[in-house]
């Protein structure tokens, strides 16, 4: 008996191994970001479980296969890619996609790592369809509102802005990214994803469209600032001249109102020079012959005057005076 005790101990925990082991494969637990699909020799059995909580299955014959069951990032490689007008670009797009059919993902695509693979195919050509069937405005810009801030600029402040660099859009970078994704969506159902959506990330030039694009840019705001400095030239000039327009008129004013007093001094004084001559004609004839005197004989001035000259009375008298 005592022999015996320890091989049926030894039986009982291999028992007991071998029942954890069949109860622990009975059960399965699935996670509210996961769904799973249940395949019995490599065939799946029934439909895909996506409740969350613990689950049953039959150990050691069936197996439980874990999809993820949220929105998954997809970014692809940036791929050279030629415009519809020759032009080189480097396209980098992402998108975000997820399974809503474990079972036919498993099916088409038995992973992620495959599922990544495929999305590059289709994501790619289908980008690369679009950007070769437009032009690279199409790709870059959204939509026309620098051209319609520039018509405003210059119906307000005449032609300051040239909008002959800018190239009108039809289209445009949001509508290109909604044809890509139609496009993709004609495929992608097919093996069990939802493609959410497709952005274009960033757009690059390669070198030689890059130097180009930099060039125009610079010639641009050349051509731009030369079309500033003729409109401050020309706004220079305009209050130059109204400010000389204003000047003559201030000094004609001025010399309008100096001429005017001018007139009333010589009227006042007038008025004075014949009140004084009716007081005292005589006296007033010869302080106006004094002061003829003062005014036209300096020192060494000779006269030559007739004895009857009326500018020689007084110098007359005084020499008879003496």
């Amino acid at each position: 008996m005592n022999k015996t005790a320890p091989f049926l101990k030894f039986i009982l925990i291999a028992v007991g191994i071998v029942f954890l082991g069949i109860v622990s494969g009975a059960f399965y637990n699935v996670d509210e970001t996961q769904q799973v699909v249940i395949t019995q020799f490599g065939e799946p059995i029934g439909g895909p479980v996506k409740d969350a909580g613990l689950h049953i299955k039959i150990p050691f014959v069936q197996v439980a296969h874990y999809f993820d069951n949220r929105v998954l990032p997809w970014d692809g490689d940036p791929n050279q890619v030629p415009t519809k007008d020759k032009k080189y670009i480097f396209v980098d797009t992402t998108a975000r996609w997820r399974i809503v059919d474990p079972l036919k993902f498993m099916q088409s695509m038995g992973n992620e790592m495959g599922a990544h693979a495929r999305l590059d195919d289709i994501i790619d050509a289908a980008t690369r369809d679009f950007v070769t069937s437009h032009n690279l405005v199409e790709a870059v810009r959204d939509s026309n509102r620098l051209l319609e801030s520039a018509d405003k600029e210059r119906s307000d402040e005449g032609d300051i802005i040239s909008t002959e660099a800018v190239e009108r859009i039809s289209v445009g970078r949001d509508a290109l990214t909604r044809g890509i994704l139609k496009q993709a969506l004609k495929i992608i159902p097919q093996y069990g994803i939802e493609l959410i959506d497709v952005r274009i990330k960033r757009i690059n030039y390669v070198e030689d469209v890059r130097r180009k694009v930099y060039d125009r840019m610079i010639s641009e705001r050349k051509r731009a600032a030369e079309q500033y400095r003729s409109e401050g030239q020309g706004k220079k000039a305009e209050i130059e001249g109204q400010a000389a327009k204003e000047l003559q008129e201030i000094q004609s004013v001025a010399r309008m109102k100096a001429l005017k007093l001018i007139g009333e001094a010589d009227a006042r004084a007038t008025d004075v020079y014949a009140n004084a001559y009716n007081k005292d004609p005589e006296f007033y004839s010869f302080l106006r012959t004094l002061e003829s005197y003062h005014n036209t004989i300096g020192q060494g001035t000779s006269l030559i005057l007739t004895t009857d000259s009326e500018y020689y009375n007084y110098l007359k008298g005084i020499k008879e005076s003496k």
